[in-house]
C-alpha cells in the first residue's frame, strides 16, 4: 500500500509539474505572438488622404494659361488639354511604385512599430504596411512638383515672363499649401495615438516626390504647348 501511494503521489506531482509547465510556455507563446497595438488617428488620416486628393486635382484640372502675342487674339488664354492625364499617370504609378516596391525593399517601420509584426502586415495592428518614403506626401507633393513644372515652361517660354497671379495660385500656390496639410497630418502625435509616419519619412516622400513631379510637368509643358493650335477651342485633344 505504501508503495503504492507513493507511486500515485510521485504521479501526481510530474503531472501537475508538465501541466505548469505547459501552461507557462503557452502564456509566454501567445505574449511572443501578440503584437503591439499602435493606434492612430484616424481624423488626421482622413485629412491627410483628402489634401492629397484635392492637391493632385487641383494640380491636374487647371488649364494651361498663356499670353498669346499675336495681333488677333493678344491677351490672355486658357485651355484645358486632355493630354494633361500623361503627366498624372506617370505620378499615380511613381506613388503606387513608393508604395509597393520602393518601402518592402527599404522596410521602414512606423513609428512604435517593429519588424517582425510590419513584415507579416499584421491586420488590427495598426504596423500592416512600411512607413518611409511617405506615400502621402509623395503623391501630395508631387503634384505640387507637376504643377510648377507646367506653370514655369508657360510663364517663361510661351508667354513671355508674363506673370499670371490665378494661374500661379492655381497651379503653385493650392497644390503647395494642400501638400504643406497632408505632410503635417501624416506626422501629429496625440493623446494615445502615434504618428502615420515620422518627420524623415514625411521629409523623404515629399523631396523625392516634388522632384519627381518636377521633372514630369516640366517635361510634359516642354513638349506640349498650352494653346489648341488652329482655331479658338477651350478643350484641345
Amino acid at each position: 500500500m505504501r508503495t503504492r501511494d507513493t507511486i500515485l503521489r510521485a504521479g501526481t506531482c510530474v503531472v501537475a509539474m508538465a501541466t505548469a509547465l505547459l501552461a507557462t510556455r503557452s502564456a509566454a507563446a501567445q505574449t511572443e505572438t501578440t503584437p503591439p497595438i499602435v493606434t492612430h488617428d484616424s481624423t488626421w488620416g482622413t485629412v491627410s488622404t483628402v489634401a492629397t486628393i484635392v492637391g493632385a486635382s487641383v494640380a491636374a484640372g487647371m488649364p494651361r494659361v498663356y499670353y498669346a502675342d499675336p495681333e488677333s487674339t493678344v491677351g490672355w488664354k486658357g485651355r484645358w488639354h486632355f493630354s494633361v492625364l500623361a503627366p498624372a499617370m506617370t505620378m499615380t504609378a511613381a506613388t503606387m511604385f513608393v508604395d509597393r516596391s520602393v518601402k518592402e525593399s527599404l522596410k521602414y517601420t512606423r513609428p512604435s512599430c517593429n519588424q517582425d509584426v510590419t513584415a507579416v502586415h499584421f491586420p488590427g495592428s495598426g504596423c500592416e504596411s512600411y512607413g518611409g518614403p511617405s506615400t502621402h506626401a509623395f503623391a501630395a507633393w508631387g503634384a505640387a512638383g507637376s504643377g510648377l513644372g507646367i506653370f514655369l515652361v508657360d510663364t517663361l517660354r510661351y508667354s513671355d515672363k508674363r506673370f499670371n497671379v490665378p494661374y500661379f495660385i492655381g497651379e503653385v500656390v493650392l497644390p503647395v499649401s494642400a501638400a504643406l496639410l497632408a505632410s503635417v497630418s501624416r506626422g501629429v502625435t496625440g493623446s494615445g495615438t502615434d504618428s502615420y509616419e515620422s518627420g524623415q519619412q514625411i521629409a523623404a516622400g515629399g523631396a523625392t516626390g516634388f522632384a519627381t513631379g518636377l521633372l514630369v510637368g516640366f517635361g510634359y509643358a516642354m513638349f506640349q504647348p498650352p494653346n489648341c493650335g488652329y482655331g479658338n477651342h477651350l478643350f484641345c485633344w
